[in-house]
């Protein structure tokens, strides 16, 4: 059994073992109502642009945007995850899933002027994230407009948070349906720190935030 104290190194694993479960997050009751104005509000962003989508999981995200957009690049380490989300009800040519790094962000295509991250960020050590950042703004076309979406803790509804290192990441301990536990990364940022982090490529920000969750919409320069 995987160690689960580990957690980086695993992160992997563990969203290839919850890849059939994952999508189960988004039917807490409690989150319904932010959820369904996301819905609205996340795709209006993408409206005719060239999208890459990093950290994509099961696509739960691109079929929302990808009817709107030109057309979705989306890329995931995870074959397990892009094998569900191959099987989403996309129109043909409105969507590309294909296997890369989300820090990296090596094979990405060309061309792309957008971009959206669901709920990779806090599965970003801080340490890294103004690399991550730089190294998403290097793939896009300038003037690209970016969106990142993540959870905002919710005592009432999110997973506790087990333990904080040395550097202030925060980690929670999850467990599969079957059990089997595992120690996943899941940071919290204030918006001072997502405001710090985008400051280099950002031409203008704006925060919004909700109970539950939050979005960042920025425009490179």
């Amino acid at each position: 059994m995987i160690d689960p104290r580990s957690t980086t190194p695993h992160l992997e694993a563990y969203y290839s073992k919850r890849a059939r479960e994952y999508e189960q997050v988004y039917e807490k009751p409690e989150r319904q109502r932010e959820l369904a104005w996301l819905r609205e509000r996340v795709p209006r962003l993408y409206r005719g642009r060239t999208v890459l989508e990093v950290a994509c999981g099961t696509g739960y995200w691109t079929q929302h945007i990808a009817p709107v957009a030109h057309r979705v690049y989306a890329g995931d380490i995870n074959e397990a995850v892009l094998e569900i989300a191959r099987d989403k009800a996309i129109a043909p040519g409105k969507a590309t899933f294909f296997k890369a790094d989300a820090i990296t962000l090596e094979g990405v295509p060309p061309g792309c002027n957008a971009a959206f991250a669901g709920f990779w960020w806090s599965h970003v050590k801080k340490s890294g994230v103004r690399q991550f950042v730089a190294n998403l703004a290097a793939r896009l076309e300038p003037g690209s407009v970016v969106g990142i979406l993540d959870n905002t803790f919710a005592h009432a509804s999110s997973t506790p948070i087990a333990r904080t290192d040395a550097e202030g990441n925060t980690y929670q301990i999850r467990k599969l349906a079957s059990g089997e536990p595992f120690e996943v990364l899941k940071n919290f940022p204030t918006p001072a720190e997502l405001t710090e982090a985008v400051r280099p490529v950002a031409r203008e920000a704006n925060l919004e935030s909700l109970t539950y969750y939050w979005l960042l919409v920025f425009t490179l320069r």
